[in-house]
Parts: structure tokens; sequence; C-alpha cells
């Protein structure tokens, strides 16, 4: 087994642990570890919310999930010899839940959670049709999970973390905080918010001095969106055997990674849409010298998937068009069509049965695959959603019969108060 750079005790929280990772997006967040381009090495992963969501039939945790507290990174990592306008080589060598705890209190041991989050706390994709706080739990068998939440259905998970990223330089961060401030002032009311501002509450600095913590605190980038660096950009395809070509804008890349998914379907579109969990990764790390402008990637990262994804053989897909709810036409809207999609293959699954609630739980953590079907045929964009077959315990296909029905157990749990 790789060495283990940064072990995490499953009987504390993260802020108590051995080595201090963060929270925050800062250039001034000092490495926690130092590793050498051609390593080999083993991180541990909390979690994003550091074990406040409960293996359990509620969703009261999801309705009052602390947004200010994530994402849980481990981290930072100095490759020696990185300099700004490298490219960053990141090789998943493997990944998994928590190794050798199938069991316990933590998500990854042995279980994990997808969550509808509710409107007024981070909303989700399609929040103006689901606004209230809904949970599933998953538990774990070898690659394969059921949930006890959303029955009928089995699927090999496809695991991967959802983000991984290097630090901005200060510079790029000014950047990121002056155009998410521009957005937030055009409505500063909305729920949900357009945009997270710096947030000095909860912040989790790593090595940081006192004597810089509340100007670093006060000026960090919250974690939840993707940006140049990389960051949570929720790819369900950064499996086993990927490749990451990651922009380097501060000496030693400072590169840091968590929110570890066991499944997710493309979009992540419940928000909290894959099944979370903690656990591991194996990482090879490696430096190509002055290959942003060498490869012209100056922002942004570029990947190469692994091919250990499980394989499906038989779709249904959905597909969804630019037009509202209510009969608005919007021009080449790809993100309203694939809302629109999204809604059909919701209403779809609910005639066998499932919940609307329950469906919209399940293309969050299922393996689906989302695509921008057609981008230029004026005035519709058109977008599709692909649903597996074969992770259905009944014959979803329409047909002559009669429609098969599944017992859609106790349901979803949702929060009292959303």
């Amino acid at each position: 087994m790789p060495k283990n750079v940064f072990p995490l005790d499953s009987a504390k929280p993260f802020t108590e642990q051995k080595i201090l990772g963060h929270n925050r997006w800062h250039p001034d967040i000092p490495p926690a570890v130092s590793v050498n381009p051609g390593d080999v090495f083993r991180i541990d992963c909390r979690e994003w919310f550091d074990g406040y969501i409960k293996n359990d039939d509620s969703a009261e945790d999801i309705a009052t999930a602390p947004l200010h507290t994530v994402h849980t990174l481990s981290g930072p990592f100095r490759i020696e010899g990185a300099k700004p306008g490298d490219l960053l080589v990141v090789d998943i060598l493997d990944v998994g839940p928590i190794p050798q705890e199938d069991s316990g209190p933590l998500s990854g041991q042995g279980w994990g959670y997808t969550g509808i989050f509710a409107k007024r706390n981070g909303g989700s994709f399609l929040t103006d049709q689901f606004p209230d706080a809904y949970k599933a739990v998953w538990d774990f068998r070898g690659d394969s999970t059921t949930s006890r939440h959303v029955p009928g259905v089995e699927f090999t998970g496809m695991i991967h973390p959802g983000l991984m990223g290097t630090a901005p330089s200060p510079e790029l961060l000014k950047t990121w905080n002056s155009r998410e401030a521009a957005l937030i002032a055009t409505d500063p009311d909305r729920v949900p918010a357009l945009a997270l501002p710096p947030e000095p509450h909860g912040a989790i600095l790593g090595g940081v001095g006192e004597a810089d913590r509340d100007r670093v605190a006060g000026e960090g980038a919250r974690t939840a969106p993707p940006r140049e660096n990389g960051g949570n950009q929720d790819i369900k395809n950064l499996t086993k055997g990927t490749r990451i070509f990651y922009p380097v804008f501060v000496d030693g890349a400072n590169f840091s990674v968590g929110d570890l998914h066991f499944s997710q379907g493309d979009g992540e579109i419940t928000f909290c849409g894959g099944i979370e969990m903690g656990g591991f990764l194996d990482l090879h790390v490696d430096v190509i010298t002055g290959g942003m402008e060498k490869y012209n990637v100056s922002e942004n990262a570029i990947f190469m998937p692994g091919n250990t994804a499980p394989q499906h053989s038989q779709w249904l897909s959905f597909s969804g068009t630019s037009v509202t709810l209510d009969g608005e036409q919007r021009y080449l809207d790809s993100h309203l069509a694939y809302q629109r999609a999204c809604l059909h293959a919701i209403d779809y699954l609910s005639t066998f049965g499932w919940s609307k609630e329950q469906a919209y739980l399940l293309l969050g953590a299922a393996p689906i695959e989302g695509r921008f079907s057609g981008v230029v045929d004026i005035p519709n964009a058109c977008a599709t959603v692909y649903l597996p077959l074969d992770i259905f315990d009944i014959d979803i296909r329409p047909g002559s019969g009669e429609v098969p029905r599944i017992d859609p157990g106790i349901g979803a749990p949702r929060a009292s108060v959303s």
C-alpha cells in the first residue's frame, strides 16, 4: 500500500486531526504535506459535511446542513519544483470508501447518502419543482449499492472525487471574488443565492497563522463551484485510472482533494446528488514544465477518464427542449433543456410506483448520462438524459402489456421544515 501522507482518524472530527485540512481556497494557506514529482501516495478524505449527515430515516439533517463548513478538503499538497505556468499531472490509481471500516456512523463506513437540498439552503437543479429537503441512504456491498429509501434498483458505483484542484494565485482569487460579488449584486436577496461570497464563520484554514487568520478567512473563496483551478467539478468519470492535467498558479501547486462520491449521475442534479462518502485515494503526481503555454491550457483542467466504469448495454433516454413549464420560449437555453429532460424522466419513473422525489434522488445518484444533444437549431436547444436499464428490478421500457409496479417501501424521508 502507498504511504498514507494524510491520515484521518474516523473517531475524531476534521478539525481535531493530526494534520489539519481546509475548506476555503486561498494562496496563503500553507501546504500541509510535501511530495515530489513521481511520488505515489495515499490520502484519506472526509465526506463534505464531516459526519453531520446520519444513517437514519429522517431528512432533518439535510434541511439544516451547515453549508458554511464545506468542503472538508485534504491538503494542500506541495509538489516540489512545480511553478506557475506548469501543468500538474494527477493519476488516480485507486479510490474507495473508508478502508476496513464497513460499518459505523460516518458516511463511507459501508454506506453513503444523497440529499435533495431545500431551496432556502442551497437548492438544487430542480429547486422550483422540489423545494423541500429529502434524503436517501445507500448501503454498499462491494462495488454495488442499494437503498431502503429508493427500492427496486441496484447499480455498480462509479467511485470518484467530486473536488480536486490547485490553489489560486492572489490575482486569480481577486478575480473570483470580484466577478462573483458583481453577480450577487444583481439580485442580492435571491433564494437560493446566485453565488457564495467569502464567509469567515466556519472557515478552516489549515496552517494559517493567527496573525493572518482574519484576513485569509475574509478573502478565502468558497469551494462550492468549479473554477479555473478545477475545484468542485463533480465529474463522475474521474474514476480509477483517470489522468488529470491541472494548471499551476502558485509555487508548489498546492493541490487539494475531497468530496468523494460512491456514484453520481451527470450533473449531480439534487445538489447533494452523488452518493456522498468519506474514503481514500491513491495518487501519482508529476509536473509538465511550462505546460500551460506549451499546450495552451491557461485555465481549467483537461483529463483522460479511467477505463474502469461499469458497462451498460441498454438505455432509455429522455429529451427536453428550451421551453419553460409555463410555455415560454427561451433561446438555445441548454440548462433549461436538461432540466426538462430530467423532469420528463422523473414523470416517467413515477408511473411505476416510485414517488417523484425517489425518482429525483435516483437520477442524482445512479450513473445516468446527460448530454447536450443539439445546441445550434434556433430557438430550441435539445438536451438528453440516459437511464441504464439494467439497474432496475423491473422492465421500465414502454410496451403493450400492463405497467409493472414496484413497492416504494418506506419512501424517501422528507424534512418537517424545509
